[in-house]
């Protein structure tokens, strides 16, 4: 196949791919021999008939549609690539005359990732939010810390909120005791909110060893329709009688939760790792700004098929994420009263902003001639490559056709940081002295394990 670009202008692309005619005979010949069973010719088995036979019934042209198509659908993304064009919607194809014998001519005119010309996009005027991480953060995740790794004591005292108590209970309505309604030795945590509303309160001041009487009353949506809405007591035996022993905050449990051998190490690392979280935060934000002013004073206009192509990119989103909770996107839609396509409606305005920042920021890449080096796309892959524990080849294998797209990826965030570079940004302080940044978590907290409900 020989590939050419006829013209390229006003995002639009011209290109021919011309196969000779020995490559076409052999695309009709490949169509022949999978399609030759369909047919019935007199005088031969089925599917034994030579190909000139079949021509001869049918028409000389009666395979000429598919291995076309095949044609098509195997060379078209190769001659984008090679003439290096992305474009946003199917092409037009035409043909140039077909007959056997003759080369064939495919002529496909496309339309083109929008190139527009981008105004006011240098020196934009933002404000950057700057401040340093308080001791008192500090502080709030050395006692997270603390709290992690806390032990479970037995305590000889009254129960207290807070508590964990080992107990058996026994449910009844009047004088009948409800079937799921009955455990023994049984962990709960006292205002963990796992037991039925009012349960837990009451077991608070019991001591070990004691029975207790706990009256609750079902709510009125309770998963057992026989209990929902009834008044019910259960008869409860308290074993053991549990807190939580907190470490003291010196250099051993620093050592013991940390690479560091001393509290103030420690905290000098926790501090220094908000403080990195919090610039980031902030520079992130920063652009986020820049970004949206430049996309404001320019707002392009934005294909409909890409506007809907980003639209089915939002809803699958949405359904990805909704399949962790149990639900579907047309789940939620009969949840909310909408229509799947009023749905796709309201987000057509977030797809349309998506798609016109992009527009603007690979625009500006052009204008600027930023480009994903080879050094750029090996550096990403490689922290690709740690953050999922693989090896960078092993990586590239995964990723196949998908590297093209983390290129426009590099590029859009080169440009973004040149915006940001090229902007007037003012340092304030923040307007909520009390915000606090996202906490950093040096090591990964235990899960904890909650009562079961009843």
């Amino acid at each position: 196949m020989k590939t050419t670009l006829v013209s390229k202008e006003n995002n639009t692309a011209k290109l021919t791919m011309e196969f000779t005619a020995e490559e076409f005979d052999a695309a009709v010949n490949q169509v022949y021999r999978k399609n030759r069973n369909r047919f019935a010719i007199n005088g031969f088995r089925k599917g034994k008939a030579p190909r000139s036979i079949i021509e001869k019934h049918y028409g000389e042209g009666v395979f000429f549609e598919d291995a076309i198509n095949n044609m098509y659908a195997e060379n078209y993304g190769k001659a984008l690539d090679e003439l290096d064009l992305e474009v946003i919607d199917q092409a037009a194809v035409d043909f140039d005359e077909i007959g056997k014998g003759k080369p064939l001519v495919m002529t496909c005119t496309v339309s083109l990732f929008p190139i527009v010309e981008v105004k006011d996009y240098q020196g934009v005027e933002v404000e950057q939010v700057e401040r340093e991480v308080t001791d008192e953060e500090v502080g709030h995740e050395i006692e997270s810390m603390q709290k992690r790794n806390a032990r479970m004591v037995v305590v000889d005292r009254p129960v207290e909120d807070g508590d964990t108590v080992l107990l058996d209970y026994a449910g009844f309505v009047g004088d009948e005791q409800f079937e799921g309604g009955t455990a023994e030795r049984q962990e709960l945590k006292i205002g963990s909110g796992s037991f039925i509303p009012g349960f837990e309160e009451q077991l608070i001041g019991a001591v070990s060893g004691e029975q207790r009487d706990v009256n609750v009353t079902f709510p009125e949506d309770y998963h057992a329709e026989n209990l929902a809405g009834k008044e019910a007591v259960f008869h409860c035996t308290v074993h053991e009688v549990k807190a939580e022993e907190l470490p003291e905050l010196d250099d051993e449990f620093a050592m013991d939760v940390s690479e560091f051998d001393t509290l103030d190490e420690l905290k000098a690392d926790i501090k220094s790792k908000q403080q990195k979280t919090a610039d980031e935060q902030y520079l992130n934000d920063a652009k986020d700004k820049v970004v949206e002013k430049v996309y404001e004073e320019n707002k392009p206009e934005v294909p409909a098929s890409m506007v809907n192509a980003e639209i089915d990119q939002i809803a699958q989103e949405m359904d990805q994420q909704l399949q962790y909770q149990g639900l579907s996107l047309q789940q939620y839609c009969q949840f909310t009263g909408k229509t799947l396509e009023q749905f796709r409606e309201d987000i057509r305005e977030d797809a349309e902003k998506r798609v016109g920042t992009r527009i603007v920021l690979r625009s500006i890449a052009d204008a600027e001639k930023i480009e994903a080096t080879e050094e750029d796309v090996e550096k990403e892959l490689a922290s690709m490559a740690e953050m999922y524990k693989l090896e960078v080849e092993k990586l590239k294998d995964i990723m196949g056709d998908s590297l093209s797209f983390l290129k426009k990826d590099i590029v859009v965030k080169k440009v973004i940081d040149k915006l940001y570079d090229m902007a007037s940004v003012t340092k304030v302080a923040p307007k909520d002295p009390e915000a606090k940044i996202e906490e950093v978590t040096p090591e990964e907290a235990p899960a904890e394990e909650a009562p079961a409900e009843e």
